[in-house]
């Protein structure tokens, strides 16, 4: 009768037992799988930056200085089981509170990195302004874009592109991509969006204009410079091709504003026409060195597409409505010349 009881005891301890083990496994599963383990201080999301050349160590240990694992031990454990020290992929991760380790795990595992966005636009003038905003947005330091655009790449080379006239291959656009996006594939992606833009159409009006692609790109700088109107455009581009093809100097005032270095400048005034750059096309006859901004695909084929006429003269309408007076003589213009530069002082616009 004893042995019975005895032999039902240990049936039930080791059936407490074994139903301990299956809570236990089952309860840390829980917590290792399920649970939500990323703490954020109140925050929704935060982006965590793993660079290229991490190693799986320096990886933990930035998830840790980052302070969002509540438990780092269970993220550890669950790592090491999904083999993530041989698997893991760098970038730019958003990180969304409550998140389990499996979804973070998977997330760095499988690369499912957050897109960013570079916009070149009208407002890019100097190379100093492509570079602040690469490096600001992609892994890629300012350090390595200096060099580029100073040494002899490549595509310098294919394109005859010198130092000052590079950033024409920067065409204004958005481009998506991930953050650790190498720099030779960053311009990858630039070159092909240039050269599907020349496509055979623009270079045949290119060779009649008798202008060179880079040429055109600096040309359309300083018409998007002058107005953002498309028929405005045209007209302008016509003027300046007039003037060089007379072997005149442009004497574009956006080309001043760029030498002096301030763009924020609304009135021309006659010291400026006396600096000492070749961005002065006043003291300078033909284009400048480099475009002046990143020209919209409109400036660009406005200038392809320039309006026949024989202006040689333009000066912005005193109603500074964006467009302006053109002439065939010096007097004429200088009858505009007058009325405008009245009405900037009656409305008090010095500089």
């Amino acid at each position: 009768m004893c042995a019975k009881k005895s032999g039902k005891t240990l049936k039930r301890v080791l059936l407490l037992i074994t139903l301990g083990i299956f809570l236990f496994v089952g309860y840390s599963a829980y917590v290792a799988f399920l649970k939500p383990n990323i703490y954020l201080d109140g925050k929704k999301y935060k982006f965590i930056y793993i660079p290229t050349k991490s190693t799986y160590e320096e990886m933990i240990g930035m998830l840790e200085e980052e302070n969002i694992l509540q438990d780092k031990k269970t993220f550890e454990w669950l790592a090491k089981a999904y083999d993530l020290q041989n698997t893991f992929k760098p970038g730019k991760y958003r990180v969304i509170a409550g998140m389990t380790n499996r979804q973070l795990i998977n997330s760095i595992r499988n690369g499912k990195q957050e897109k960013v966005k570079i916009t070149f636009n009208s407002s890019d003038h100097t190379n100093d302004d492509i570079i602040k905003k690469i490096a600001d947005k992609l892994e890629i330091t300012e350090e390595e874009l200096e060099t580029f655009f100073v040494s002899q790449t490549p595509l310098r080379d294919k394109y005859n592109f010198t130092n000052e006239n590079l950033r024409c291959l920067f065409l204004p656009e958005t481009y998506e991509l991930n953050w650790n996006t190498s720099l030779p594939d960053f311009m990858q992606l630039v070159e092909k969006n240039y050269i599907d833009f020349w496509n055979n159409s623009r270079q045949q009006k290119a060779k009649r204009a008798n202008l060179t692609q880079t040429e055109v790109i600096v040309l359309a700088s300083i018409v998007q410079s002058e107005s953002a109107i498309d028929e405005e455009q045209q007209q302008i581009a016509g003027v300046y091709i007039n003037r060089m093809r007379k072997n005149m100097p442009l004497q574009a005032d956006p080309t001043l504003i760029y030498a002096v270095g301030d763009f924020s400048i609304q009135r021309v005034r006659s010291r400026d026409k006396d600096i000492d750059s070749p961005y002065n096309t006043y003291t300078n006859k033909g284009l400048p060195p480099g475009p002046i901004c990143l020209p919209y695909q409109q400036a660009i084929d406005a200038v392809l597409n320039y309006n026949r006429h024989n202006f040689l003269y333009f000066c912005a309408k005193p109603n500074l409505n964006g467009y302006s007076n053109y002439s065939v003589t010096y007097e004429d213009h200088r009858k505009y010349a007058d009325a405008y530069q009245k009405e900037m002082d009656r409305r008090g616009i010095n500089r």
